[in-house]
């Protein structure tokens, strides 16, 4: 008998949400399982997971749809982007028209990947942030959850994730910030934040 898949949420304040579905993604490749990962609004070619995906295709995949990472201009003192200084991110209280079809872009893909089923897991990585800047209908994303294959593993990451997707989850993690070294001023540190 096949396993049912889960759905997982991971959000928070805290860092460690896209990481710790990196780690969801590499143990599951380790069972042998074929895993996709869409970063929504991310578009960096600088993150390590981009690298690392290239060395473990065809067992995982990542695509990137958008405009960047997620941090608004107001936060260069939490985080500094050395690849755009910020000159590209989205704005979560008036994302750009460009930013908004972006993610239903990547949300219209996500839904094929998912009922294409092709993968035992997919991520759809900073999702929640994408429902929460109003980029992508809650509604839409409940009717994507019902949708997918019995047994696919689904995986949403982000902060304010809604009560509503929280309701429907299988597993719920959220990270807390209790100490994090950008607030000392610190830059990205590869291989930790990128």
């Amino acid at each position: 008998m096949k396993q049912r898949g889960l759905l997982l949420v991971i959000t928070g304040n805290g860092k460690g949400k896209t990481t710790s579905s990196l780690g969801l993604a590499l143990r599951s490749i380790g069972q042998g399982n074929k895993v996709l990962m869409i970063q929504f609004l991310k578009s960096s070619r600088a993150y390590g997971e981009i690298k690392a995906a290239q060395k473990l295709a065809p067992q995982f995949e990542i695509i990137q749809v958008g405009q960047d990472c997620v941090y608004s201009p107001d936060d260069k003192k939490r985080y500094q982007c050395p690849a755009c200084n910020f000159a590209c991110h989205v704005n979560p209280k008036n994302p750009s028209k460009k930013d908004r079809q972006a993610a239903q872009d990547g949300f219209k893909l996500a839904g094929e990947k998912i009922r294409s089923d092709q993968y035992d897991m997919i991520i759809l990585d900073e999702i929640n942030y994408a429902v929460d800047y109003g980029m992508i209908d809650v509604e839409s994303v409940l009717k994507l959850i019902k949708e997918k294959p019995a047994r696919l593993h689904l995986v949403l990451t982000g902060r304010n994730a809604t009560p509503a997707v929280v309701s429907q989850a299988d597993l719920v993690t959220e990270m807390l910030d209790i100490k994090h070294p950008f607030q000392k001023g610190m830059t990205s540190v590869k291989g930790i934040d990128l």
